[in-house]
């Protein structure tokens, strides 16, 4: 019998993954412009812990993604505690307790880590960086719409200017169904058709639903024609009013960014089962993977919304981002001029030990410049 290979100590598990140079890099950057974007805005900075305890990270919003916290035990307390995958819960246990008496409207943001317990398909890393901001004690379309125009200045701030807002109604199609007595193995059968977007299916199961909710479904895609078919069918008073909350949320956008891309998917309703109201999800042009998602939600008793941008994602659909120039100082170079290039944007790479041919050595570490006389002089293309 031969005794197994150790494993690899590079190999991790499913959806987990090292970021190296220079992507770590790029990450962080991509965090301190999104952040900065916030805190000019008035969105004041927090820091939820990593993990708490069970009951109060799993409590109201926090149910929603219940099946996706990893969960272990706290050797100190001997109570369950869960690690987050998302941050939106732990501001809303905040916003209710440590900030209860805080002034309304309360702007928040954060940055941080979540883990999941699976990925997705399209999104497979369990472990997602996020950047977000929430906007509590205001039930407003110029709420809702301040949310999507700081994001848009955020990504682009971080090297991404052409953003489409995706905004839903998750509320409206059980809104319909309820109206209507839908109820049962109808209703799992008509949700599961507009979950596919399959017309054909929406029309078999949706009785007398389902000439609006084809018309719905259809109509999906810019902001101007799902608006016009909401406006065009008949809608129960519930309903009329998240349409009417829609359309004044578009044009509270529109008197400030009027070129923003804006698109409506009405009978939309997956995502996070807390949203109450009008929800966004963030795409890149010409790419399916979402940079982000938010929505309207209740914060304790507090009308609230919110939106969560994915740092990682908006990496992979943004410009990489220029890296910043190295220069070489080797171990004799005069120490003041290299803080002078510092302070002008190069990264300087000090040489521990007096190289003999310092070109070589330069180029062996990465760097772009070498210092030498006090300038940065651009090393040319090896040979």
């Amino acid at each position: 019998m031969t005794d197994d290979p150790p494993p690899n100590p590079a190999l991790l598990p499913a959806g987990l993954r090292d970021l190296l140079p220079p992507d770590a890099a790029a990450e962080a950057g991509a965090v301190q412009a999104l952040m900065e974007v916030f805190a000019a805005h008035g969105y004041d900075r927090i820091r939820p812990p990593l993990l708490e305890f069970e009951d109060s990270l799993l409590a109201g919003s926090g149910a929603a993604v219940a099946d996706q916290t990893f969960r272990l035990m706290d050797p100190d307390s001997q109570r369950m505690m869960g690690l987050r995958a998302d941050t939106t819960p732990q501001v809303v246990r905040i916003a209710t307790t440590r900030l209860a008496a805080a002034p309304r409207p309360l702007r928040l943001s954060y940055a941080g880590q979540c883990l999941r317990v699976r990925g997705s398909q399209i999104a497979p890393d369990r472990q997602v960086p996020q950047a977000g901001i929430e906007l509590i004690g205001r039930d407003s379309p110029a709420a809702d719409a301040e949310i999507i125009l700081v994001g848009a200045e955020a990504l682009a701030a971080a090297g991404l200017a052409r953003p489409s807002f995706d905004l839903t109604l998750p509320t409206l199609t059980p809104v319909l169904m309820d109206d209507a007595g839908v109820e049962g193995e109808d209703r799992r059968a008509l949700a599961r058709a507009l979950d596919r977007k399959d017309a054909a299916a929406v029309a078999r199961h949706g009785g007398r639903l389902a000439p609006v909710l084809t018309e719905l479904l259809l109509a999906a895609g810019p902001a101007d024609r799902a608006l016009a078919a909401l406006a065009a069918a008949p809608l129960p008073p519930a309903a009329r009013a998240l349409a009417e909350r829609l359309a004044a949320t578009i044009a509270a956008i529109r008197a400030r960014a009027p070129l923003l891309r804006l698109t409506v998917d009405a009978v939309e309703f997956r995502g996070f089962r807390y949203h109450t109201g009008v929800a966004v999800t963030v795409f890149a042009p010409g790419r399916h993977e979402e940079l982000g998602r938010g929505g309207r939600y209740l914060c304790g008793e507090d009308p609230a919304t919110g939106l969560t941008l994915y740092p990682d994602a908006l990496l992979r659909a943004a410009a990489p981002p220029a890296r910043r120039p190295r220069l070489y100082v080797p171990l004799d170079a005069d120490a003041d001029a290299a803080a002078r290039f510092r302070r002008l944007g190069y990264a300087t790479v000090a040489g521990l030990d007096a190289a003999a041919a310092v070109e070589a050595e330069a180029r062996r570490l990465l760097c772009t410049h070498l210092l030498r006389h006090g300038e940065a002089v651009p090393l040319p293309a090896a040979p």
